[in-house]
Parts: C-alpha cells; structure tokens; sequence
C-alpha cells in the first residue's frame, strides 16, 4: 500500500513539475517571440501567423481594429491555431491594443497596434565612413606601469573596468583622452576621484596614480575618445533622417556598443575586396573622407540594431533613387528578393534568397538570408564585412538590411526589418 502511495506521490510531482515547465516555456516562447508591437497601414487588411503553442486567443479592445475582417471568423475573440494566419484591420489611425490570453482567461500579454499611412524610404546602399565620438572617454582596460622606484604597479585595476565612461577627474570632464591624462598628472599625489558611468549608472571611484617620473602621474588605464569605420547606408526617410549598418558601431576592444555624443557621417571609397571563405569573413577595405566636402551628415544615435542621423543635402544627391513603400514584418516571408550594395564601383542589386523569418523581437537577427547571385558570389564569396546595412528589397517594397554573416558559411547571414530600424530611429 505504500509503495503505490509513494508511486502516486511521485506521479503528481512528475505531473506538477511538467504543468509548471510547460506555463514557464509558454511564458518565455509568448514573452520572446510573440511581437511587442505591430504596424498596420491604415485601410489595408494585414496577414497575421502568431505560432502560440496552444490554448490562446487574441481579442481587440478596440472597435477600430478588427480581427478576422473579411473572413470566415468575425468576432471580437479569435481562437489561435498553431500556424494559422488571421487578419487584422483598421480604417483609423493611432496605436491601439489587441490582448493575448491563454485559454481565454489568463493575460499574456498585449500588443500595441500602429495604425498610420504608408511609410516610404529611399533604399541606397552606398559605402559610407562612420565617425563616432565618445560619450565620455570610454576604458578598454587597465594595464602595469612602472614608478620611479622601479616597481610595477596597476593602480586602476579592480576599480575601472572594460567599458567604464570616465566622465569628470576630482570634477573636472575631461574633454579628450589627451586631456584626461593632464588632468590626471596635474593632481600630483592627490587622490583621484573619478565620476564613472557603468552600465548606465554614475559612480564615484578612487584611484591613487603612481609617479612615473619627476612630476609625472598617471593611473594606468588604457581609454579611446572616438572610434571609425565603413559600413554601408541602408535608407533615407522623408524627413531627411537615415540608417545605416543595421547593427551598432561596437568596440574592437570590450567588443560593447560604443556611447556615443555625436557623430558624422562621410563619404568612403572601397579600394579592394577580400573574398570569404569557409570560417574566415571577407571584408571590403576602403577610405574615409574626412574633408567637409564630403561630409554626408549627423550622427544622433548608435544602437545595438544601427547607426541614426540626418542627412545633408549631398547624401541626398548621392543616393539617386526613388522612394520604396516599407515592407513590415508580417510582408516579408521565405523567398526572392535583392540586396543592394557597392562592391563593383557603383550600387547594383544581387539576388538572394531569404531562408527563414523570425520575429521582429529579434532585433539584428530578424531573417536568415542566402546570396544566390552568381556576380557577386565570384566577387566576394558572400556576404563580407562592410555589406552590413546593404538593403533588402522584396517585392517592390523595403524588407530590411544586411547585418552579420555566418562564419562558417559566407553565403549566408542574418538581416534586420527595416521596421526594426525605423523604431530605432525615432
């Protein structure tokens, strides 16, 4: 009789653990894949495919949107079927909410629906020089110095760290790294409070320099003001606005997204192509024109899913292409489309084949794209360093932009929606 007690008791446990595994992972798939927000253009009925496990429904809290229109299903709550596409609609613009409850009783979550007009962007893919200052004076690290005695020491280790911003010296911002390492050997034997930004928080932290010479101090930390490089534009809006890259300007270094003050954008030359090949990403090498007559435009952001700013009146003449509707995330699927780039002198478009589309949760990795044109196969094997931000047509619309490749297989790589970008953006 007690060994089936102990059986039973066993069974629920096995049962209880299985039920709250299974509400955890519903959880996390609703939380991770099921989209925060979507965009409709106004008047036009939209395809849906949420891909929930089981059990949910998906209800409308208000009357301007409507789920299921012209279908089969007109209610104000829709059972949702693994992979079963529904249709939302709405003839009014603003941002509304549908709810997304399983078994129709628990709250799981609401999704904000953007209601406006038809967005346009100019799809460039040109080669472009990122300039990018420092929001502070960024540490890649600390390092060993040694002091007039002859010792070494590392008076900055365990209290600065990779990716700290060095705001103020005993209160003073330094206004480059030059500066900040005058403003440190001007203190003397003084203690040296640094104000820091770490992870998005200020702090105040203490360093004792070390004297390296006569009347020369320094805290042996290694930092960087400014970084560079080419990437290549994605779009301009019709407020003048761009995006490019389609992931972050990142630190060689601490390999984090660089806080940045500003920008600007210029011109680049692409002088050689460096093709890929199985586990070795190519790369195109290139110029930056730092010259005023070059200068393409403003810096204002840089995030993990692109590089922000505005446009001057060159960029625009650079660009010479019509505007293209947006393609939002629900529009883009598996299949055709083309990638425009500049690795032959001019922008041309290349085919490709998009294999896989994610969510829109994804950020930078929302699609997995495959270059199938034989052009630029022969001329870069792929996909290369200084394609990303390459925009992605399909059908007649804009689907998003270049972003990584796979290492092991250059062909292939990951792109971003371009909704993604433009939410970025602002």
């Amino acid at each position: 009789m007690d060994r089936k007690k102990r059986y039973r008791r066993w069974l629920l446990k096995i049962l209880g653990l299985t039920i709250l595994f299974t509400l955890g992972y519903t959880w996390y798939y609703v939380k991770k894949v099921i989209p925060d927000e979507i965009h409709l253009v106004k008047s036009q009925e939209s395809g849906f495919s949420f891909h929930v496990p089981f059990g949910f429904s998906l209800s409308s809290e208000s009357e301007e949107v409507t789920l299921g229109y012209e279908s089969d299903i007109r209610s104000d709550q829709i059972d949702i079927v693994l992979d079963d596409s529904l249709e939302i609609y709405s003839e009014a613009e603003g941002t509304y909410q549908l709810s997304l409850k399983l078994f129709g009783l628990f709250d799981m979550k609401n999704i904000d629906v953007n209601v406006g007009e038809e967005q346009y962007v100019i799809p460039c893919g040109m080669p472009v020089g990122v300039y990018l200052e420092t929001d502070g004076i960024m540490v890649v690290g600390t390092g060993r110095i040694q002091n007039t005695e002859g010792q070494e020491v590392e008076p900055a280790y365990g209290i600065m760290k990779s990716g700290d911003y060095i705001l103020k010296v005993n209160g003073t911002a330094p206004s480059s790294k030059e500066n900040l390492a005058a403003l440190i050997s001007s203190q003397g034997e003084e203690p040296l409070t640094f104000t820091i930004r770490r992870g998005g928080e200020k702090m105040d932290v203490q360093v004792e320099a070390a004297c390296t010479a006569p009347g020369e101090y320094k805290a042996g930390i290694w930092v960087r003001d400014d970084t560079h490089g080419i990437g290549t534009l994605t779009y301009i809006d019709e407020n003048g606005g761009f995006g490019a890259l389609g992931h972050g300007i990142s630190d060689t270094d601490t390999g984090q997204v660089v806080e940045t003050s500003g920008g600007r954008l210029y011109e680049a030359n692409i002088f050689s192509i460096h093709k890929g090949n199985l586990g070795e990403p190519g790369s195109l090498s290139g110029s930056i024109l730092y010259e005023d007559s070059t200068l393409l435009g403003k810096i204002d952001i840089n995030s993990s899913v692109g590089v922000y700013g505005s446009e001057n009146q060159l960029l625009s003449q650079l660009a010479g292409s019509d505007a293209l509707p947006v393609a939002y995330s629900q529009e883009v699927h598996e299949g055709e489309a083309v990638i425009r780039c500049s690795v032959e002198g001019e922008v041309k478009e290349y085919e490709i084949q998009i294999l896989k589309v994610g969510s829109a949760n994804k950020e930078s990795k929302s699609m997995v794209i495959e270059v199938t044109d034989d052009r630029l196969l022969e001329l870069t094997g792929g996909i290369v360093q200084g394609m990303s931000g390459s925009p992605i047509i399909q059908d007649g619309k804009v689907a998003g932009a270049v972003t990584h490749v796979f290492v092991q297989d250059p062909t292939k790589g990951y792109g971003i929606f371009i909704e993604n970008m433009l939410n970025a953006a602002g």
